[in-house]
């Protein structure tokens, strides 16, 4: 059995929206500013402004749902009411599960990379996945350490985090006279349109942690109105560092300049008008904000896959190891990320990452579409549209990496239609095992 960790009413708004701006933040300025600059040139910061505009309407669906029926179940809650017990609900379920490792592994690199700038060994091939490592397992340690150790790191991690993040862009800003303006010139026609729609793709991974929230949904005191008003406190909270952050970056850094630097862009944004202080201040913030991200993510997704084993739509094996379901799918978890943080660059965990996450909301949001907007009062405009800007950012992203990466893509397909084979398969087995006992009663 599952331990008692799911506390009805144990968590307040301000704890709802720490967490989900801990994961939102964690994973989306320090990973993902030089990668969304690549792709979409001098307009990147509004880059960010479009896909924060996207999660909104996104988070629509997930708020919706989750104000009828919280639930610690969160996503794949929602899968089961649109869709029952069928090999699509566990195949998406498992999609936001391994698009949340991904997005692990992902700040796991980050911080390596982040953490290498205070050492003058150059971006070392050995020691990145090291470090990533090094991070997971810490993480995985602290996960096991209990719930109120992990609290307390996040509110703490939280406030230190965004108040340095803001610190540094204020300065930044400050040492370019508030221009607001480019380092370089010619921004309109850097950019294509292609470019910066994939570029959008790519930021909706700064903001999808606010899923998180909804995992949470069962815990949050007065749920059916909380839960969504943490929601977008914590978009409106994270869209507003990652716009100031990006002006920084932009306004400091060429667009030539931001891609070469692209995995730890904020440590550089600092060095022209601070030098050495400047960067060590970025990377111990950019420290602090990528291991809480990790802890909190590992713990996030420890309990959904713990949930979707509940559920029966996901086996389980202990394979000997003491403990809880959560304690094992907790190990699952670290395996799964520390394989990915080992040997993947930040550019294909990161695109992996965004095709994962893109076709479970357009899932989501079809299900909720087609079987429950009257049950939760949900308007299907709104709805029509999360799922055509999501797949609008998909198709222009799947556009760019098919010409400069398509084994990327190739690798991310194989993992969908195998996550999904591997669910049909298995709901296939329970259900003529539960046929042959129920035949076996008879007789």
């Amino acid at each position: 059995m599952m331990q008692a960790s799911y506390k009805a009413g144990s968590l307040t708004l301000a704890g709802a929206v720490a967490m989900g701006t801990g994961v939102m933040i964690g994973a989306g300025i320090f990973a993902l500013t030089g990668q969304v600059a690549e792709l979409s040139g001098p307009l990147f910061p509004l880059a960010f402004l479009l896909a924060a505009v996207i999660s909104g309407f996104s988070a629509y669906t997930y708020i919706m749902v989750s104000n009828k029926y919280p639930s610690a179940g969160g996503i794949a809650m929602i899968l089961k009411k649109a869709y029952g017990p069928a090999t699509i609900t566990g195949g998406a379920a498992l999609l936001m599960a391994f698009s949340m490792i991904i997005n692990e592994s992902l700040v796991a690199r980050t911080f390596a990379t982040y953490t290498l700038r205070l050492f003058d060994v150059g971006q070392s091939e050995v020691l990145i996945p090291i470090l990533a490592l090094g991070l997971i397992v810490f993480a995985f340690l602290v996960n096991i350490a209990g719930n109120q150790i992990i609290g307390g790191l996040s509110k703490v991690a939280a406030i230190a985090k965004i108040g340095g993040i803001l610190v540094f862009a204020t300065l930044v800003l400050w040492a370019v006279g508030f221009s607001f303006q480019p380092a370089d010139t010619g921004v309109a026609g850097e950019t294509t349109a292609m470019g910066f729609l994939a570029g959008v793709a790519l930021a909706i991974l700064a903001f999808k942690g606010f899923t998180t929230i909804t995992n949470s949904g069962g815990e949050v005191k007065n749920p059916n109105r909380n839960v969504g008003r943490a929601i977008m406190i914590s978009l409106a909270i994270c869209l507003v560092v990652y716009m100031l952050v990006a002006f920084a970056v932009g306004s400091t850094l060429s667009i030539s300049e931001i891609v070469q630097a692209r995995d730890y862009s904020l440590a550089e944004a600092a060095r022209p008008a601070f030098g050495e202080a400047g960067i060590w201040f970025t990377v111990i913030i950019a420290i602090i904000a990528t291991a809480s991200g990790v802890i909190a993510s590992i713990f996030a997704v420890s309990r959904m896959i713990a949930m979707l084993t509940d559920m029966k739509l996901v086996p389980h094996k202990h394979f000997g190891m003491p403990g809880n379901i959560q304690t094992h799918t907790l190990v699952y978890t670290v395996v799964a990320a520390g394989t990915l943080a080992a040997f993947f660059d930040l550019g294909r965990i990161a695109s992996m990452g965004a095709i994962f996450y893109l076709v479970m909301d357009v899932i989501i949001h079809w299900g909720v579409l087609r079987r429950l907007r009257e049950d939760v009062g949900a308007n299907p405009v709104v709805l029509i549209c999360a799922i055509l800007f999501d797949l609008v950012a998909l198709g222009a992203f799947l556009v760019m990496k098919a010409m400069s990466d398509p084994a990327i893509i190739v690798i991310s397909a194989m993992g969908i239609i195998a996550i999904f084979v591997f669910e049909k398969f298995y709901l296939s087995r329970r259900r003529e095992k539960r046929e042959t006992h129920e035949t076996g009663h008879q007789e």
